[in-house]
């Protein structure tokens, strides 16, 4: 690190009040963009999707548990994969404390994966995980919603990916979906986000943000240093 500066105690509740003052203004800016993201319109869901699951093999809508509201975390888990994405799982370490509190407020929770739903189980046995996970393998879902390429975009170099083209080949990326059902049965599309929107959910992140040398990730495999939470030391 860089020789920081050091001031009297006075001084540093100045700057501390400054910079809180900021701090109040961009979380007042983060409730209105929450507002608009709820105002976002929806797109009714037509295509039936179908997914193993432990229950057995389910559509999207049995997914919702009983809820009106669910959270789809785009996990990435290739079928030829021996185990899910180190980035993703630094995620997933956090799910397993809040899914009861969401469904307290009729939010279900789900992970889906292209990976066989028997992986999928292993690694969540592994990993010593709870919350839900399925497979999406037998369907188009996670082409459909930007986290798998297609064979044309693999062809062409050419993803899309966060709403726009972008040259690459890698096949799956993360993402998170929320998707509603009226009481009719009919379910719909509210709202996904993807790469850097992923943030907010990761609160690991949070917590290095407030310390001294932040989250300490520079070049462009900045996340180089993340590992399953149990292949620390190794």
């Amino acid at each position: 690190m860089e020789a920081h500066e050091i001031v009297s105690h006075e001084a540093w509740v100045a700057a501390r009040k400054a910079l809180l003052a900021r701090e109040k203004e961009f979380t007042r800016q983060r409730d209105e963009l929450s507002r608009q993201r709820r105002a976002l319109p929806w797109e009714r869901v037509e295509k039936e999707y179908v997914f193993d699951t432990p229950a057995g093999a389910q559509s999207l809508a049995q997914l919702f548990a009983g809820k009106s509201q669910l959270i789809v975390q785009h996990f990435m888990f290739d079928p030829g994969w021996e185990a899910a994405c180190k980035s993703c799982s630094f995620w997933a370490d956090g799910f397993n404390g809040f899914t009861l509190h969401l469904a307290a407020r009729d939010v279900a929770f789900v992970a889906v994966s292209r990976a066989p739903l028997a992986k999928i189980e292993g690694f969540k046995r592994r990993m010593g995980w709870s919350f839900p996970w399925v497979s999406s393998g037998r369907s188009d879902f996670n082409q459909d919603f930007q986290v798998t390429a297609t064979q044309e975009e693999t062809a062409k170099g050419e993803i899309y990916y966060n709403y726009t083209r972008t040259k690459g080949t890698f096949g799956e990326r993360p993402g998170i979906s929320v998707f509603f059902r009226d009481p009719s049965g009919a379910v719909f599309h509210t709202y996904s986000t993807y790469a850097r929107g992923l943030d907010m959910m990761n609160a690991a992140y949070h917590y290095l943000d407030l310390v001294p040398k932040g989250r300490d990730e520079s070049g462009p495999h900045a996340m180089a240093w993340v590992r399953l939470r149990d292949s620390y030391g190794s």
